[in-house]
């Protein structure tokens, strides 16, 4: 597989992703435990997992990336820089860089250096294909490992477990049903799946070994798993040299002489 291939295969899976999953009284907070509470109440639940929530300006880190799809795994490394709700900048190398992602509120902007080829387009286009709601935030917050869709927001339902506290809408007619699977001492994300009734389609994504930054705890690795009834696509993000600093720079230009390509 070309490098160019594996940075472009990495790059559609976060962003189907992304897209795929985006469609549709005061109480006191639960104290943590190691195991989960029984009987609780749902406002009680979101409070504490909304209060734990990592909060952010600025994050910067190396990541290591391994693109799986049961045929081949190759891996590259991206450097990662996100302005919250501004901008998402990666440039992805092997031994030298090979290309250069930019996604806006407004704009998703490529280029890779092999094929001398671009790419770009506004968000409008991802959901006229895939028939979705995806916004710039859903993408943010399935790299930080926050919920892409708002607890806060609609009728919820737990489900028993001896290790997490599991939540999943109550409605029965949603076109993708998510499940998140919390932490019940720290309430941090651990597992978000996404499935599409009458399909044998999921997403799942996964979030491991938390490191505390400042304060703060972020996913140490993501994992991503997109099945969509025949095929399993797989990307490990591995997170390292994290941390949030107080500028960033985020520089790009598509260089002159490249040829626009369909994504």
């Amino acid at each position: 597989m070309k490098p160019k291939s594996i940075f472009l295969n990495c790059l559609k899976l976060i962003l189907v992703g992304g897209m795929l999953l985006v469609s549709a009284c005061k109480s006191p907070a639960l104290p943590p435990s190691r195991t989960p509470m029984k009987e609780i109440q749902i406002k009680e639940l979101t409070k504490s997992i909304t209060k734990n929530q990592l909060r952010y300006q600025r994050f910067r880190s190396r990541v290591k990336t391994t693109y799986d799809d049961g045929k081949r795994k190759q891996q590259i490394i991206i450097n990662l820089r996100m302005e919250k709700s501004k901008s998402i900048w990666m440039s992805a190398n092997m031994i030298v860089p090979i290309a250069k992602l930019l996604v806006t509120p407004e704009k998703v902007s490529f280029y890779e250096k092999f094929q001398k080829t671009y790419f770009e387009g506004d968000v409008s286009f991802i959901n006229q294909k895939l028939d979705s709601r995806f916004e710039f935030s859903d993408l943010q917050n399935l790299l930080m490992g926050l919920p892409l869709t708002d607890i806060n927001r609609g009728r919820w339902e737990t489900i028993s477990h001896p290790k997490h506290y599991i939540l999943t809408p109550k409605s029965q007619k949603l076109r993708f049903r998510p499940t998140f699977f919390f932490d019940p001492n720290s309430f941090l994300l651990l597992e978000q799946r996404f499935m599409i009734p009458g399909t044998n389609n999921n997403l799942t994504i996964k979030y491991l070994n938390h490191q505390k930054l400042d304060g703060e705890f972020v996913p140490g690795e993501v994992q991503i798993s997109l099945f969509d009834g025949k095929d399993l696509k797989r990307i490990i993000m591995e997170y390292t040299r994290a941390d949030f600093p107080d500028r960033l720079s985020i520089p790009f230009d598509i260089p002159s002489g490249y040829e626009p390509i369909e994504m």
